[in-house]
């Protein structure tokens, strides 16, 4: 019983191979750097420019809050051994609350920035993806390879069509 259906499962994948084989003419792909699409856009330099801008504004914040809470702790440990412990105890505190709000700006500040970074990129990704879109369509391909991050790292290309420049003109 049990061989009849292997015998059953093996002819239907011989039979969808040689369909495939069969039909292997007609199909094409093609593949492209999606990055350097994306670099390619003229909105990409002025998206990058605004997030540059909008990090170093963080960055000079965070520089000005660790500075001030060095400067507090410099003098809290110089002036420690003289202080009250009342005044120790409440000393300790301001530099405990100083610190804990530094790091949360921190991370509200990486949080805002990838926000930031979503919201200047993302337009300019839907735009590179409906190209690529309009692309495959036109020219029938079964798939679009992305050539980023190692994901494909061969590709033949006498069987595939590299479609960078056409992306890069449609994104003009």
């Amino acid at each position: 019983m049990k061989t009849d259906s292997m015998k059953k499962t093996i002819v239907a994948l011989l039979m969808a191979v040689v369909s495939l084989a069969a039909n292997a003419q007609d199909f094409k792909f093609a593949y492209f750097s999606f990055d350097t699409a994306l670099k390619s856009m003229p909105d990409y330099g002025l998206a990058l420019a605004n997030i540059d801008k909008l990090r170093t504004q963080y960055d000079a914040e965070l520089k000005r809050a660790e500075k001030e809470f060095n400067t507090k702790y410099e003098d809290f440990l110089e002036n420690q051994r003289a202080m009250d412990p009342v005044i120790l105890d409440k000393r300790q505190a301001e530099l405990q609350e100083l610190l804990h709000k530094n790091l949360k700006f921190k991370d509200e500040a990486n949080r805002l920035l990838a926000q930031a970074e979503n919201d200047a990129y993302g337009p300019l990704k839907a735009k590179v993806r409906e190209a690529v879109k309009k692309i495959g369509a036109e020219r029938g391909y079964a798939f679009i390879l992305n050539t980023d991050g190692e994901a494909c790292p061969y590709v033949d290309s006498t069987r595939g069509d590299d479609i960078n420049i056409l992306v890069a003109d449609a994104l003009k």
